[in-house]
Order: structure tokens, then sequence, then C-alpha cells
């Protein structure tokens, strides 16, 4: 395999299962279902936070049964480490006007919650009839700010995961589940 990549089967870099891949698509039908319940009538726009909630955004989307709208934005303060650095910055943002709109913010994970506080506080003064939040994973016990999350998929422990979206340098958002990332073979 190409630059010394090994299948995700022998990667030491793998660990424990936190999420299975079954687990992750029958709870979000679940969240899809409260999605369509909570919206009747409304054409939400779904906000993607790239690179992370690609995966969950998309399979989210087709589990609610009304009209919506895509737009994502990239924000980052991670880099390529493991730990946030605490610095948000807007790296690519939307392409719509949030104006009246029902924005649900699709989230991968919340870590200390300073990225979404940041970014809730940023399309909130774009002037958006409402913000919400549905976030996959919340880790327990790291969230440094009032996190308002109107739909969670999971909480998990506070180890650093990889799968689904989530990365560690571009790596592993392919894995159809979620798992710890155990860094054994770095």
């Amino acid at each position: 395999m190409a630059d010394g990549a090994v299948p995700y089967a022998d990667d030491p870099n793998i660990g424990e299962v936190i999420v299975s891949a079954e687990a992750l698509q029958a709870r979000i039908a679940e969240l899809g279902a409260q999605v369509t319940t909570d919206y009747a009538g409304r054409a939400p726009l779904l906000v993607g936070v790239l690179k992370g909630a690609f995966l969950f955004m998309a399979d989210l989307a087709r589990q609610i049964d009304l009209p919506v709208e895509f737009d994502f934005m990239a924000v980052s303060s991670y880099g390529n480490a493991t730990k946030s650095s605490g610095v948000v910055r807007i790296v690519k943002d939307l392409d719509l006007d949030l104006s009246g709109r029902d924005v649900l913010i699709v989230e991968d994970i919340i870590d200390s919650g300073l990225t979404l506080a940041y970014l809730r506080k940023n399309l909130l003064a774009r002037n958006p009839n409402s913000v919400e939040v549905c976030a996959l994973l919340v880790r327990e016990g790291l969230q440094k700010t009032d996190t308002d999350l109107r739909y969670v998929g999971f909480e998990i422990p506070p180890d650093f995961v990889v799968g689904y979206g989530l990365d560690v340098s571009e790596r592993y958002r392919n894995l159809p589940y979620i798992a710890a990332y155990t860094g054994a073979g770095s």
C-alpha cells in the first residue's frame, strides 16, 4: 500500500470501537425523526461543519422527511493536533443568506464547546429565525461553555476518537464506526 498505509484491521492506532456502525445508523434515524417532528411545516437549512460532519450530515439528511437545504462551514481549532488550540477561525464561510431561516448546525463532536459557542454567535449575528444544534458526539465532562444542544447522538468518554468523519491528520474519516485513537503506531 502507498505511503506505508496499512489496512484498518491491522492499524495499531485504532483502539476499541466506541460506537458501532449499526448503533450510529439507528441513532441517526431517531434524530432524523425528531428533526422531522420539530421542524414540521418548515424547511430547515442544515449547516454542516466541515470536514468532520459531512458523513453524519448526509446520513441525517436522508432521515429527515422534510425539504431541507444544505450549506457548509469550515472552522478550525485543531490544525493537525489532537487537542483544541482554543483559537477558532473560519476557513470556509457559508454561501447562503441566513436571514429569516431556521438553521440547524450539524456538528460531528463537541469537546470544550468553544468552537460551537463561536459558531453560534457568528450565525446568530446573521439574523436567522432560529439556530439549533445537532451534534453526533459529546465528550463527557469537557464542556467549558454553556452548550445548548437540541439534538445529541451519543455521549462518549473523553478519549480522542476517529472514524465516521473524525480524523487524525486527515486519516480514518472513512471508518464506518467511531473508535478510540490509541496513537500506538505513531
